[in-house]
This record gives structure tokens, sequence and C-alpha cells, in this order.
């Protein structure tokens, strides 16, 4: 199955898509390898992204964005994914971060916040996950307490893509520690906020070039106007959103797959053992066989939960069985073609071994797969 041969994208989209593969071939591919030793994706590249159009594809116009819906959102993903660009976090600036905003803002906010973002000179996060207990929300730390015409926040949180360069952060945080779930709230904090700071970046074994990092949040104090939405009620976002989420880590799993069994099959038929290519041994032709037969299963499956997303008919258990199922297959179909490699398969000069550490973290971020098949098994 190729791109050409799918029914869920319309032209407007594989039109976008023309427009990304320049952009991501031009400004990324040649230069990914080198943010993966910096840590981070530049500047700079943003500032670009944003006058090509890439960035908030599927924000109004009005707004700054691209006009577009998902549809537009997936294409960028997938040539991002189709160059093993994984470090580049415009997704979630775009896609997440910029949802939310667009979701629950008031006009102020949105005028205030998405032009910029739109245009690369602000870049978006989102902070949940805090150090030692995960994304369990019912048990933040972080809290925020209201003074007046101000909200003071105090905690940390962990794991936050973008957390180096962000110029805004969405805050999940308590203000009202006695009311579980709905005393959760969501808090605009803007870097420059006095005791606002950004750890180091934190090692990771794959996205490499992701700026990954600790917050850190001490006697913060935020206008009341940022607050995203209504007090307490920020559980109800952030669960809201989810399926669309889980869907993005989805998508990211046949592209990846569809990339890497096209190199390894050039590399089979190319590199040559006891006297032929790899290619023509029975071993190699069936497990490219097994392979192939994955990744096209993963892509109907994957397609047809965005059409049930473009029809507004995902729900949390289709989201979680799209995850579950495209990243496990990820990591199993990436493992045994990094296999086929042999050991150049183990040197991080060779796509097949970045896309291997970098396929690791599919089955954790987002949601666990212990924690998809926990939210499947309820629908039982």
């Amino acid at each position: 199955m190729t791109l050409t041969m799918r029914t869920v994208l319309r032209e407007d989209h594989e039109q976008f898509r023309d427009q990304v593969r320049r952009f991501v071939s031009r400004e990324i591919a040649p230069h990914h390898g080198q943010w993966e030793k910096e840590g981070r994706v530049p500047r700079e590249t943003w500032l670009k992204a944003g006058r090509e159009g890439i960035l908030l594809p599927a924000i109004p116009e009005q707004y700054g964005g691209g006009g577009g819906d998902f549809g537009h959102a997936i294409v960028v993903i997938e040539e991002l994914m189709r160059v093993l660009a994984t470090g580049v976090g415009f997704p979630l600036h775009s896609d997440i971060v910029a949802q939310y905003l667009l979701a629950y803002g008031n006009e102020q906010q949105l005028a205030r916040w998405l032009p910029p973002m739109a245009r690369g000179e602000k870049i978006g996060a989102i902070a949940m996950t805090e150090p030692g207990i995960g994304s369990d929300l019912k048990t933040l730390r972080t809290h925020a307490r209201r003074e007046g015409d101000t909200y003071v926040i105090n905690g940390a949180k962990t794991f936050i893509t973008n957390g180096l360069n962000c110029d805004l952060v969405i805050v999940a945080c308590k203000t009202d520690p006695q009311a579980g779930t709905r005393g959760i709230s969501l808090i605009v904090v803007e870097a420059g906020m006095p005791g606002f700071s950004k750890g180091e970046a934190l090692d990771k074994i794959g996205l490499k070039a992701q700026d990954t990092a600790e917050l850190f949040f001490d006697n913060v104090r935020v206008p009341a106007t940022n607050l995203l939405g209504e007090e307490g009620k920020g559980f109800g976002y952030l669960m809201h959103q989810l399926a669309q989420e889980r869907l993005m880590v989805a998508v990211r799993s046949p592209a990846v797959m569809e990339a890497m069994l096209e190199q390894t099959i050039e590399y089979t038929k190319n590199r040559v053992a006891f006297g032929q290519p790899v290619f023509n041994h029975q071993n190699t032709r069936f497990k490219l066989a097994d392979a192939k037969t994955k990744v096209v299963a993963c892509r109907v499956f994957v397609d047809h939960c965005i059409g049930l997303h473009f029809a507004g008919e995902l729900d949390a258990t289709m989201a979680a069985m799209a995850k579950l199922h495209a990243t496990e297959a990820q990591g199993q179909v990436v493992d045994e073609l990094l296999q086929l490699h042999g050991g150049y398969g183990f040197m991080r000069e060779y796509p097949i071994a970045r896309a291997f550490v970098d396929s690791r973290v599919q089955r954790i971020y987002g949601g666990t797969s212990e924690i998809m098949r926990e939210i499947i098994s309820r629908s039982l």
C-alpha cells in the first residue's frame, strides 16, 4: 500500500504534502543529525517553518494558522516521520498546545498567543507529567494558589517536550487540592516570569533532537487572565483531547514502518552475503513479506481511525486500540528490519538504528500500552 492508494486524505491534503515534503527535505533532513548532537531544534528552523506555513496548519486563518483541518496536521507528522525527524516538536506545538488554546481560550488569549505561535516566534509546550508520579493526574502536586488577580504556582514537571525552547507552557495544576480531579485547572505560564525555570536537557536513549526537560515553578506569579477555560475544569479538558492525541501517536507508526521497510528492501538487495544479495535468501524475503503485511494492516486500521475522527466518531476505546496496535506493531517490525541489517543495524549511521531507539517511546508516551489495554478492557 502506498500513500497514493489511500482514500482518507483529500486532494488539498496531498497538495499540502508536496509543500511540507519540500520544506522537510530542504530545512530538516540534512540537519537533523546535528540537532541530535545539540539536543534541540534551533529557533531559526521554527521561524522558517512559520514563514512556510508549516506550523498550526489546522488553526483558523484569523489566528494566523493555515485554516486547514486534522488531515493537514497528519501530513506534517507523516512527512517528519518519513525522514525520521522524530525529534522535531512541531506536532505537539501545533496540534496539541495550539488546539488546547483554540478549544478553551478566550478571544483575547487566542489573539495574543496563536499568531506568534503560527509564525514560530513563540514555541508551545504542555506540562502534565510530574517527577515520581508520572501522568497520574489525580495525584498532581503542582498547585496554584489564587491571590487577588494572580495565581501563585509551585511545583515541578518532567519529560516536557519543547521544554527548553518553550515560550509558553500550559501547566496542569491543583487550584483546589481538596476537590480531587475537579480541582485541576490549566494555566498558561510564559517564559521570563520570575520563579519559572528550566532544567538541563534530559539524557534520553532516543528522540535526541527533541528538547525534553524538567520545568520548575517557585512562587511563579501568573495573571489570572492566563487561566485557560474555567477553574476546576482542567481534568475534563485533558480527557477530552486524549483521543486525538493518541491518534497522533498512532499516525507516526505506519509512517516510520513504511520508510524503514522501503530502506530495508533496498539495503538487502544491495548487501551481499554468502555470494548473493541478502534479499535472495528465502528467510529475508519471508521476513520482509511479514513486515509488509503488518505495515499495510496497520496503515489500513490507522486510516480507518482517522476517518472516524474526521466524522467525529473516534471514541476513547478506538483511539486506545489504534495507539496500542500501531505502536506495538512498530516495535515488532522495526526490530525485525534491524535484524536484517546484521551488525550494521546496530550503527547509528544507519536509519534503522535510529528508528529502533526512537520507536521505543511510542509504547510509553501518550499513555502506556498497559493503560491502553486497561481502557480497552473496560469496553468488553
